[in-house]
């Protein structure tokens, strides 16, 4: 998979490098980094603050077909402790390499599944002792899951990855019961609106929360507002 620099690119009004700084400085981390998976020209666009020796060595040793960290973790849907890819034979190679720059193999790759079929995986790490990191993680993952799904929203919307992945295909049903929820009406409100069962309404919501890539249906609307889908209420 070839990689694409996103710090290299123009992103109006955000400097991407200072998220990642930000969510160390705030959460007691040492390190962060985003790569997203691109479905559609099978590349991998990420940003990083680690140390610039080891982004060069990664890429040199041609890490980002190897990593389990991205790798494996890209096909789960809950976040992945670094503790479990530990039997996995390239984790021992990655790291032992990555040791030498000062970065632990303590740590945590949260996935995020977006509207395309496009996929982001943010990951922290922190050097401490297992026990040190277990009280650690328990505080902050609201906190950093949070924080990989705005990151990847952010990225997916960028003109350059937008243009290419393309809008989800919502039914114009799905954009009508989206937009009276967006209005702020319930479930039966909206039932009685359309003259169709509750049970209809649930079921068109499902289905447009996983084309949106949505954990909730707050966050459908969410995104279906920044994408023009809907309006804003």
């Amino acid at each position: 998979m070839a990689v694409i620099d996103l710090s290299k690119l123009p992103f109006p009004d955000n400097d991407l490098e200072k998220f990642l700084d930000s969510v160390c400085e705030t959460h007691e981390l040492d390190f962060a980094a985003y790569a997203g998976m691109n479905p559609v020209t099978q590349t991998v666009h990420g940003f990083v603050n680690y140390p610039q020796e080891w982004q060069t060595h990664y890429v040199n040793q041609n890490y980002v077909n190897r990593d389990p960290t991205l790798l494996l973790a890209k096909r789960s849907i809950a976040p992945v402790d670094w503790q479990r890819l530990r039997q996995e034979p390239s984790f021992d190679m990655v790291f032992s390499d990555a040791h030498d720059f000062g970065i632990s193999d303590q740590g945590l790759t949260i996935p995020v599944r977006g509207p395309f079929g496009d996929i982001g995986l943010f990951s922290v790490t922190r050097k401490c002792s297992a026990h040190d990191w277990a009280l650690l993680k328990a505080k902050i993952l609201g906190d950093l899951q949070q924080a990989a799904v705005h990151l990847h929203d952010h990225v997916i919307q960028s003109e350059a990855l937008s243009s290419v992945l393309g809008p989800p295909a919502l039914s114009a049903r799905e954009i009508e019961i989206l937009q009276w929820t967006a209005a702020g009406k319930s479930q039966q409100d909206t039932a009685d609106i359309l003259s169709i069962s509750h049970r209809t309404i649930e079921v068109h919501l499902r289905s447009a929360r996983e084309k949106l890539g949505a954990l909730t249906t707050a966050q459908a609307i969410g995104r279906a507002i920044s994408r023009g889908l809907i309006y804003p209420a």
